[in-house]
C-alpha cells in the first residue's frame, strides 16, 4: 500500500517570506502577525462581499446618495458608533462606508426634503409571511415600487419619488401607516421579492395618501 506525500509549504501565505524549519507541516504563516493580517483580510473580503450583495438589492437612487447611517434600537448612529442626527448631514455617510461599518444592528437612510423621496410605512402589515388584506389594499392602490420589510419583519416600507409637506400618521381601525419625506431616517430591511429595484413617481403624494 502506498501513500502520496503532500508537499510541505516553504513560504508564508501572507508575506511570502520563508517558513522556519521548525514550523508545523500544515503551517500557512510565518508568525502571529501574518496570521492576524490574513484573518483581517478575510473578514474585510467577507464584509465587502456582503456590501456588494446588499447594494444589489437596494435601488441606485438610494445607494448613490450620501444619506446613510447605522442604527441600534431605532437610534441612528455614525459609522464609528457615535450618535447621528437626521438634521446633521455631517453625521451621515455614503452607502459603501455604512455597509462596511459594524456599528449597531443595520443600516438606515435619512429622508430630506430636497431629495424628493417619500416613504409609506405600513405597521404590522405582515403576518406569517403574508401581507394582511388591509395592507394589500393600500399596496394595490399605489404604483408598483421598491418595497422592503422593516426591521421587525412585520412592517412594509414603500419608497417613491415625491413629497409630502409634513409627516403623517394615519390610524383607522386595523389600518395603521405613516408617511415621511423629511427629517426622518428609515431602517432599510430586505427587499420584498418581485418588487421593482426602482422608485415609482407618486404625483400629488399628499392627496393620494389622504384618499387611502
Amino acid at each position: 500500500m502506498t501513500s502520496t506525500a503532500v508537499a510541505r509549504r516553504t513560504r508564508c501565505e501572507q508575506c511570502a517570506g520563508p517558513l522556519t524549519l521548525m514550523a508545523r507541516a500544515d503551517a500557512l504563516y510565518c508568525g502571529a502577525t501574518c496570521r492576524k493580517r490574513a484573518s483581517r483580510s478575510r473578514i474585510a473580503a467577507r464584509q465587502e462581499q456582503v456590501a456588494v450583495e446588499q447594494q444589489a438589492r437596494i435601488p441606485a437612487e438610494l445607494t448613490s446618495r450620501p444619506r446613510w447611517v447605522r442604527h441600534k434600537a431605532k437610534v441612528p448612529l455614525r459609522t464609528d458608533g457615535r450618535f447621528a442626527s437626521v438634521t446633521d448631514p455631517s453625521s451621515w455617510s455614503d452607502f459603501a462606508a455604512v455597509a462596511a461599518s459594524r456599528a449597531g444592528d443595520g443600516i438606515g437612510f435619512v429622508l430630506t426634503a430636497g431629495d424628493g423621496i417619500v416613504v409609506v410605512d405600513l405597521d404590522h402589515a405582515v403576518e406569517d409571511g403574508r401581507v394582511l388584506p388591509w395592507a394589500q389594499v393600500i399596496v394595490d392602490q399605489l404604483p408598483a415600487t421598491y418595497m422592503e420589510r422593516g426591521r421587525s419583519g412585520t412592517g412594509l416600507h414603500l419608497w417613491f419619488r415625491g413629497a409630502v409637506p409634513h409627516g403623517r400618521r394615519i390610524r383607522r381601525g386595523e389600518l395603521a401607516f405613516e408617511v415621511y419625506s423629511d427629517r426622518r431616517y428609515m431602517i432599510v430591511g430586505d427587499r420584498v421579492p418581485g418588487t421593482p429595484l426602482s422608485l415609482a413617481e407618486l404625483p400629488d403624494a399628499a392627496g393620494l395618501i389622504a384618499s387611502l
